[in-house]
Parts: structure tokens; sequence; C-alpha cells
């Protein structure tokens, strides 16, 4: 399995010409399948690809992993370059996505709206565990049995009677199976990576999870350089991810700087970061 990073904030340093933007998008070869795990913001991901020899127009699928405009909105620029691969996605939240800090800072960050109904030929809705492609699978029903990232306080849905608290519903699970595993992609990770290593290990015990990867949300908000928790809390974190079955993490765009390095610290070799352009094979 060979995965390329065609957005996430930062570039890769040998990959210069690349544009980053808040935002993720991976693109997957696996067993002759080419799949398109999230789209980034804008079309800069379409734009990435080309220039990195990648032709979108051969992807046989989509997945979103969630209703945020830093996932999905370059799906438009997508559908340009390719004229028949399915979005597979879950249906949208009960109200409008919203950011809210500060008594003051309040933000929509949800997918552009009309998009859902311009494109509907287009996305596939998901209700339940489901195998999209072969070796290829998508989880709704996602465990709570760990703390969900304390970056999630600031995410709200819009409701007619108010704000209320996002309960990502609206979030799933993707993962991979190749003959020596499974790999698992987690988008943001608003439901928690341990909750989407959970799950993806309950539907599939005793099974090897070479990998991870993908946000962990543990930036702090609304500053993008602090942490969301603290170090006792992050060094913990780190500690429970060593005893799961997974060979090695890969993260970035949401993880943030600052708890990644702490995270690095208990995990040394078995995490790493991802930028725009980085190709890891799996």
């Amino acid at each position: 399995m060979r995965v390329t990073t065609l957005i996430e904030n930062e570039k890769s340093d040998d990959q210069p010409d690349l544009e980053p933007e808040f935002g993720l998008s991976l693109y997957i070869e696996h067993r002759g399948q080419r799949i398109l795990f999230d789209t980034g913001a804008t079309g800069a991901a379409v734009k990435n690809a080309t220039r990195l020899g990648i032709d979108l127009a051969q992807v046989d699928a989509v997945v979103l992993s969630h209703h945020h405009f830093d996932h999905g909105g370059g799906l438009p620029a997508f559908f340009a370059a390719n004229s028949r691969a399915k979005v597979y996605l879950r249906h949208p939240p009960q109200g409008q996505e919203y950011f809210r800090a500060l008594w003051v800072v309040s933000r929509y960050i949800g997918l552009e709206e009309g998009l859902l109904e311009r494109y509907q030929d287009r996305f596939v809705f998901v209700d339940d565990f489901t195998e999209i492609l072969p070796g290829a699978y998508i989880f709704t029903e996602l465990a709570r049995t760990y703390e969900l990232p304390k970056g999630d306080r600031y995410l709200y849905l819009k409701q007619d009677g108010g704000y209320v608290h996002d309960p990502f519903n609206h979030e799933l699970v993707f993962a991979l199976r190749d003959d020596d595993g499974l790999v698992v992609f987690t988008g943001c990770g608003h439901s928690g990576v341990l909750n989407m290593v959970e799950t993806v290990a309950r539907r599939f015990p005793g099974d090897r999870i070479k990998g991870v990867m993908g946000g962990f949300h543990l930036v702090g908000m609304p500053s993008p350089r602090s942490m969301a928790g603290t170090r006792e809390e992050m060094v913990e974190l780190g500690r429970t991810m060593l005893q799961q079955p997974v060979q090695t993490y890969w993260t970035g765009h949401c993880t943030g700087h600052r708890a990644y390095a702490v995270l690095k610290e208990v995990l040394g070799e078995k995490l790493s970061e991802i930028h725009t352009g980085t190709t890891v094979t799996v």
C-alpha cells in the first residue's frame, strides 16, 4: 500500500513546489485500487496531484471522513477532474457546523452550502459497516470507551434552538486490508484515535493493525500553537497508544506540533509526521 499526502498544513522539505493548506487529503494505491481519502479545503490537492504526476481521473472511490470544510472543501475541484468516482460519507449532521470560542468567535466550518444537492449523483451515504471496495471498509458505529479530544469542546452544531456541542455522528473511520494487516485512517480523529483503533480492532479481533494515519485533533484552540490538554494528559495518551495493537502511527494536520512533540517522546519510532508531498509505503 502506498499513501501520498496531497494536502496537509505544511509541505515536506523535499517537495518545495507543492501548495500546503489547513486541511487533509490522502491519495492511496491499494491492490490496484486508487482511493482518495478527504480532499482538503480547496482545489490545492488537485493541483498538487498534477505536480506529483498523479492522475485523479483514475480514482475509483473517495471517502470523506466528516463534514468539515478542511476535509471536503476540495470536492468541487475533484469532481472537475474525475467524472465517475463515488464519494462515500455519512449523512450530514442535524444542524450547521460551527467553531466557537472566547464568546466572540463564531465561524461556519461545514461543507459548502448546496454542495450535497448540486452533486447528489456522486454521493453514497453510509449508515452501517460497509465494504466499499475489496478490502476497503467504512465504520460508522464508533467506540466511545476513551475520552474525546478536548479540542472538540469548541465545535458546535447550530440548530433552530441555538448551539449544541457536535456529537460527531457525521464522522467515520476508514480501514484498508493488506495480506499483512490493516491500515486505519482517522481524518481529524474527533472521536479520538484510541476509540477509532478500538472500533476497527473489535470488528477484526486479533488482526494486526500495521498503521494508523491521519489527524488526532490534539491542537489547542483558538491558538494552533497550543495543545488541547496538559502535558501529563498527552503522555498518558501516548502510553495508551503504545498498548494498542498498532505497529506505526503517522499524523499531522490537527494534531499540532506541541502535542506531536510530547507523543514523540513516548512513542519514539512508532510515531512519524506526514506533510504535503509525503509518501509512505505501508
